[in-house]
């Protein structure tokens, strides 16, 4: 794509935070009609689920597919690209004995979805990529509208479906779990175009040996995002599996699920906002120069900071309040966490698109040491708390020593001192 056509950070930005705008304001509209038909408890295993698949499916291709904005022509990518499926075909047939072992050890209660979320989700990311490098950021924006939007739209009806005069409870949950794979499958298909050169066939065709050394190739040039990237995706991932391992030890499936609830209304402007910028903003720091990177990152810091403490102070004034007139007096547990959690989900609002930084810098070695402790510390934090002081003291305790972990990050990428020339000229 040439300079002249190619759309600018802000305008790439624009159109994909217009899109994630839509895709999260349908979830955040329907939310409180989706809590008032299912309980806690479904809420809660349904939580237990999507922890455990979102764990296996961010490193079913070994993140090779990260790469893919980074490849230098269209052979290397279709390359990176074919890489991507086979291992994630791979792990999809791991995910069938892991599902079985989690379910006899008595912790996942809809193990039989698990493949076929890990097989969707995996997918979905895979193809992003593939569009991201290609910059169709109209289609990348049009699958997040029907990802996020529809996976809530399609949970409302079959809870209502399901409600008889009561709000669905443990038995209701794969209502739940199957709304969003539906959903994802059909924004993957929103990403089939551009297909790769040749046609998807002659990609996932068993018989392409042609790709097979190019394969080989591509795995070892881009092999930090095998053995740096997905562990640290993976750990990440596992940091919310565990926390949600304790909160069911310490107390019940109702508080996995006031956790649950609470985290995936919190997180969504990070979701919206921190899409958009790191899907815009990781192909512009590639092609920048050192003093442009360094330009980017701290402006977008500035900005979301900025919209960070906004968020925090509605959260520690209204919290409780807010949670109980939208989602009903059941959930007003929900909203105490909100509050106490505001400080942290503050500072994650603004940590969330910069992953991609550390990327594009060839720095996943130190972010994978750094969110290795920081994993580590949100865990102690909450198994402390929790001792101490139930679920709001857990929560508490997050907040408490995430914020300093991440203003630590901050600094360290805003005065980064050795960005790679990789890009032309200001």
């Amino acid at each position: 794509m040439s300079a002249a056509r190619a759309p600018t950070l802000l305008g790439a930005t624009l159109t994909l935070l217009a899109g994630g705008a839509l895709a999260q304001l349908v979830p955040l509209l329907v939310g409180p009609f989706i809590a008032r038909v299912f309980t806690p408890e479904a809420f809660g295993l349904y939580t237990q689920f999507v922890t455990v698949a979102a764990a296996v499916a961010v490193a079913a291709s070994l993140r090779y597919e990260q790469a893919l904005p980074l490849a230098q022509d269209e052979g290397e990518a279709r390359a990176l690209l074919a890489l991507a499926l086979r291992l994630l075909a791979a792990a999809v047939l791991l995910s069938v004995p892991l599902a079985w072992a989690l379910h006899a050890a008595g912790w996942l209660q809809l193990a039989a979805w698990l493949p076929i979320a890990v097989a969707t989700a995996g997918a979905l990311q895979v193809l992003m990529l593939w569009a991201n490098r290609a910059q169709c950021f109209r289609a990348l924006a049009v699958s997040r509208v029907v990802q996020y939007g529809g996976a809530a739209l399609l949970q409302l009806a079959l809870g209502w479906a399901l409600c008889k005069g009561a709000a669905a409870g443990r038995e209701g949950a794969w209502a739940l779990v199957l709304a969003p794979i539906v959903a994802q499958a059909i924004a993957g298909i929103c990403l089939l175009r551009p297909a790769p050169s040749g046609g998807w066939r002659t990609v996932l065709a068993p018989a392409a040996g042609a790709l097979r050394q190019p394969m080989r190739t591509v795995a070892r040039q881009h092999r930090d995002f095998a053995l740096i990237n997905t562990p640290h995706a993976f750990l990440g991932t596992l940091q919310d599996a565990l926390a949600v391992a304790l909160l069911v030890a310490w107390s019940s499936d109702a508080a996995a699920g006031f956790w649950g609830l609470a985290l995936r209304y919190l997180k969504a402007p990070a979701t919206l906002v921190g899409s958009a910028v790191s899907q815009a903003l990781y192909p512009r720091l590639v092609a920048a120069t050192p003093a442009q990177a360094q330009r980017m990152v701290r402006q977008v810091m500035g900005l979301l900071g900025a919209l960070a403490l906004g968020l925090m102070a509605v959260l520690l004034l209204a919290g409780p309040w807010l949670f109980e007139r939208l989602f009903g007096p059941p959930w007003r547990e929900a909203g105490e966490l909100a509050r106490a959690l505001a400080p942290y989900i503050a500072a994650h609002f603004v940590a969330a698109p910069l992953a991609v930084v550390t990327m594009a810098w060839r720095a996943q070695a130190w972010a994978f040491r750094l969110a290795l402790a920081g994993q580590a510390a949100f865990v102690a934090a909450l198994a402390a708390g929790l001792w101490q002081g139930g679920l709001l003291g857990g929560a508490w305790a997050v907040s408490a020593v995430m914020v300093p972990y991440f203003g630590w990050y901050f600094w360290r990428l805003a005065r980064w001192p050795n960005i790679p020339v990789q890009g032309a000229s200001a």
